[in-house]
């Protein structure tokens, strides 16, 4: 139950080429099987990971999926809306989920058709969190643990405002990330249930 940085890349773009060339350095370090991973959705980045770990579940993050269904919502109805939201990630089971997306549709789509239109058009990578759970399912379906780091990070590159090069930049990065690592002392919640869990789902993989 411990959290470990991989890496730290810095690239132009975020495109399929770049997120596949990242997938085949961790496979060639020794990564060798991914039970499931957690991502914002980023192009290429889901099918970057499928194509090198074709066993692997990807999960698209609900906070971002929120975030993203809400970015053109106005403040009078976002609560309301969020809270509707919520019925579809928080439900029991996969089938209410898409009875309460069903439910949101009717209420929503005359006012906000792309909401519902984003969520079915990623369900088959926004539910695999059903598969699992409750107790482990907050572990799986958002990328909040990196969200914070990412967020730790922006904050000294804005401190700073100006790099001469790259390098000083990655210098800057990989000191701060071999900081924070010192801190991840604290197992992750619920590891040892979500562990029991993983180990009759993925026998034939452990």
């Amino acid at each position: 139950g411990e959290k470990e940085l991989l890496g730290l890349w810095m690239a132009q773009t975020e495109g399929a080429k770049f997120w596949l060339s990242v997938m085949n350095e961790l496979k060639n370090r020794g990564v060798d099987d991914i039970f499931i991973a957690c991502c914002d959705g980023l192009k290429g980045f889901p099918e970057a990971i499928e194509a090198v770990y074709p066993k692997t579940q990807v999960q698209l993050c609900i906070v971002h999926q929120i975030r993203h269904s809400l970015r053109y919502v106005n403040w009078k109805q976002r609560k309301t809306i969020a809270a509707d939201l919520k019925l579809i990630y928080g439900a029991a089971t996969r089938a209410e989920a898409e009875q309460a997306l069903e439910d949101f549709a009717v209420k929503w789509d005359a006012e906000h058709p792309t909401i519902s239109r984003s969520w079915r058009a990623n369900w088959e990578r926004l539910s695999v969190f059903f598969d699992y759970p409750v107790e482990i399912r907050k572990a799986i379906y958002t990328t909040n643990a990196i969200e914070s780091l990412n967020a730790s990070l922006r904050k000294i590159t804005k401190t700073r405002r100006s790099f001469p090069n790259d390098e000083a930049v990655m210098k800057v990065l990989y000191l701060a990330l071999h900081q924070a690592s010192k801190k991840w002392t604290m197992p992750i919640r619920n590891w040892k249930p979500a562990m029991a869990q993983f180990e009759i789902m993925y026998q034939d993989r452990i």
